[in-house]
């Protein structure tokens, strides 16, 4: 399963929507698949097929009986909607051994939508960068995942975050509690990230961040060069990745225990990505918080 979930591996794959297909494949045959559910698990009536529904949930016997189509539906809603909300900011460019973050963040989000869609789910996408917010409401039809991956194929990195008189189109979201993923370096200059996080955690909704660095980024691992580049700003620092080794990582550590303690405090469930790292754990973060907001 590791080998098919494996982000280089995984991206050699260039159809999004292939590539989320054989992550879910991969990560469903090593899980108890009775914690993959969808829509109809409890039968209680049908009804006539409208258009946009679920081809999943067509009851062929019943065609092949009234050469008429049928949607079973479930006695209890068990469907939810997701937002993936994408940081499409300039540090999302970095690189680490030939895989950049918002490549990274694509292929994720592609993988958890395609996992929400077979839950019945409705999903939608959010896009942060800094010309605003592109925003794409909440759906459940497999047309509609076709979008977003095509949404997802064309988000390309660069300048500063949205800033927040933009996120107006985050508060005409649905009306019910939602599942908000959201995937970012969390790289920020003035409280921007938080602030969003803030207003996310105002909305009552439940709330998931992955937080995505390179190994390079973590081990200090920048070898042959002497500096390295603000992918927002522009400036750039004289780096000695030998000498300022040890200091570095006890200054990251102490600022990831603080990004743990912030989260905590606004009841954020947090991950941290190492983008080396095959896609399983995200997934099963995914569904352990799905389940959260259907208990």
């Amino acid at each position: 399963m590791s080998k098919l979930l494996d982000p280089k591996v995984l991206m050699a794959i260039k159809d999004l929507s292939l590539a989320a297909k054989t992550v879910i494949d991969g990560f469903m045959t090593g899980i108890n698949k009775s914690s993959i559910k969808g829509p109809g698990l409890e039968f209680s009536q049908y009804r006539s097929y409208q258009p946009g529904d679920d081809l999943r949930w067509l009851d062929w016997k019943m065609y092949g009986r009234s050469d008429r189509y049928y949607i079973r539906e479930s006695e209890v809603e068990t469907s939810i909607s997701v937002r993936f909300l994408i940081d499409a900011s300039g540090s999302m460019n970095h690189e680490d051994r030939g895989v950049k973050k918002i490549d990274y963040a694509r292929y994720l989000a592609a993988s958890l939508a395609y996992l929400a869609n077979l839950q019945g789910d409705a999903i939608g996408l959010y896009v942060f960068n800094e010309d605003g917010l592109f925003s794409l409401a909440a759906r459940q039809d497999f047309q509609h995942l076709s979008r977003m991956f095509h949404q997802l194929e064309g988000i390309k990195a660069g300048g500063k975050f949205t800033k927040a008189i933009n996120y107006k189109d985050i508060y005409s979201g649905s009306r019910k509690r939602e599942l908000l993923v959201f995937i970012s370096d969390l790289y920020e200059q003035n409280g921007e990230i938080f602030n969003l996080l803030d207003t996310l955690s105002a909305l009552k909704n439940e709330v998931i961040v992955f937080h995505l660095m390179g190994k390079n980024e973590m081990d200090l691992d920048y070898k042959g060069y002497t500096a390295v580049e603000d992918l927002e700003t522009g400036e750039t620092l004289k780096i000695d990745a030998n000498t300022s080794k040890k200091g570095y990582q006890e200054n990251l550590e102490k600022h990831l225990s603080q990004l743990r303690m912030e989260m905590l405090d606004r009841q954020i469930s947090y991950r941290l990505i190492s983008m080396d790292q095959p896609l399983d754990q995200a997934l099963r973060d995914f569904l352990n918080q799905r389940n959260k907001l259907r208990s």
